[in-house]
């Protein structure tokens, strides 16, 4: 398929913002630094702080600066550069079909407009053949372990994004039901010429785009661009890793290639039927438990993640490197709300940390750590692994089991992440013994080593004893 044209029929200002919005951006960034909010702002002890140190070092800032700056550096970017390694081909053919009506981005792991690799292929795409541009996003009644308060934090996420689409005049098509064949259905009635979709390793999302692929007419071209790692899954590594060590060099051997800005997702000139959602309808249509509510402490949607980084980037990231592990201590992002549904880039995450956090390069280089190599080894292992989820090595006998309840911990928590906690995986696992298994040991006591137990408990103390249940788990 031939490159899209990166700035074709696109005005000076037509980079994610109009002319009269990019106006108003830059008279409120200039108020801002009026007040000593942004450039070389007067902190709160009276030093100046220069454009890129750390903002957690300045005071004066109002709420919001963090996504005027981002705001403004996409108004600036014209060069709309696309890495072409971010994207590959899920069938064989590579032209757009001929006499169609549009170009269609499935939307499923990156529910965001800005910031997704995914949905700047696909507008370029689009305005390269001159068409509308689709957004599909399919929600399913059930989904895993989901309950309500996933669903509902995903839903109102994408309610942001709708809204988004449509002062961008692209439009955003909302669909209930199994996604296979909802999107050929879709694809056929209005007359898609070309299909691109976002990655996610899990099993049921390859069965879903496998599905996908097999019913599409073979006329369409199906693209799959990687806009949730910042290396793509398939560039960082070929292979499954052993543990972070293995795949740290890879993945920051790429960076240069990968670690850009961001062009932004513009107007779109070439507009199609409007259809509308009735978000409060979708909401109490969803088929799940109940017992928990919607998330208090977390905004849904870009917006809400952009306000936390910004929290993160003024008051926490110069305390990650020495206090994240500390309970007690407020030194941790608060991000994965946001990263987990999509509704926040870790590439946008990350460039804006090292922007901003230049006063505290560990924290920096501790929090790069995280959030890319961990974050994308976790992928790596879902993705090159096809039993990620399988206990099958430690499954019990009838004499055995009184290892049940070791054994069920890993049914649990059955992603890297907390796998890599408790049983050692991507690490340098603890020696298996009889009852436990290769599940890590724990006790009061040494809880108490690492951190203040009785501060941690009087700050969790729920109206159970809940220091006499944590005192009996742990013992």
């Amino acid at each position: 398929m031939p490159r899209p044209l990166a700035c074709a029929g696109q005005s000076e200002f037509s980079f994610g913002v109009t002319k009269q919005e990019y106006c108003t951006m830059s008279a409120k960034k200039a108020e801002l630094k009026r007040r000593g909010g942004s450039g070389q702002a007067e902190g709160a002890g009276g030093k100046k702080q220069r454009s890129g140190e750390s903002a957690a070092a300045a005071g004066g800032r109002e709420d919001g600066w963090l996504g005027l700056e981002v705001a403004e550096l996409r108004a600036k970017n014209t060069g709309c550069k696309f890495n072409d390694k971010r994207v590959r081909f899920l069938s064989e053919e590579q032209k757009v079909k001929q006499s169609c009506s549009g170009v269609l981005y499935w939307m499923s792991r990156d529910q965001r407009v800005q910031d997704n690799w995914a949905l700047i292929y696909a507008q370029q795409l689009a305005l390269a053949e001159e068409l509308p541009l689709h957004i599909c996003f399919c929600l399913v009644p059930r989904y895993l372990d989901a309950a309500y308060r996933q669903y509902a934090f995903m839903i109102r996420g994408l309610q942001e994004v709708a809204k988004e689409c449509k002062s961008l005049d692209i439009q955003f098509h909302f669909l209930r039901g199994d996604p296979e064949q909802l999107l050929l259905d879709f694809v056929k009635s209005w007359n898609i010429g070309a299909l691109v979709t976002d990655f996610n390793p899990l099993r049921l999302h390859l069965q879903w785009i496998e599905n996908v692929r097999k019913g599409l007419p073979s006329n369409i071209p199906f693209l799959q661009v990687d806009a949730h790692n910042v290396v793509p899954c398939w560039e960082a590594s070929p292979k499954l890793e052993y543990g972070a060590r293995t795949i740290r060099g890879k993945i920051t051997k790429q960076l240069p290639d990968f670690l850009t800005e961001f062009p932004p997702v513009d107007t779109h000139p070439h507009a199609s039927k409007k259809t509308s959602v009735n978000w409060e309808e979708v909401l109490d249509s969803v088929e799940v438990d109940r017992t928990v509510g919607e998330v208090e402490w977390a905004r849904p949607g870009t917006s809400g993640g952009m306000a936390m980084l910004e929290s993160f980037i003024q008051q926490r990231l110069r305390l990650f490197a020495t206090e994240r592990n500390n309970p007690n201590s407020e030194a941790v992002s608060h991000l994965s709300p946001w990263l987990r549904a999509g509704q926040l880039s870790a590439q946008r995450v990350v460039k804006e940390v090292q922007r901003w956090g230049k006063n505290a390069r560990e924290s920096v280089a501790s929090f790069t750590e995280e959030l890319v190599v961990r974050r994308e080894l976790a992928d790596n292992f879902c993705y090159y692994n096809k039993e990620y989820d399988s206990i099958a090595e430690h499954l019990f006998t009838e004499n055995e089991k009184c290892s049940f309840k070791s054994s069920e911990i890993n049914i649990w928590w059955n992603i890297p992440g907390c796998m890599w906690s408790i049983c050692g995986i991507h690490d340098q696992g603890w020696a298996e013994r009889p009852v436990f298994g290769k599940v890590r040991y724990m006790n009061y006591a040494g809880c108490k080593r690492k951190f203040d137990v009785s501060r941690f408990e009087r700050k969790y103390a729920c109206k159970q004893n809940c220091s006499k249940h944590l005192n009996t788990y742990l013992s």
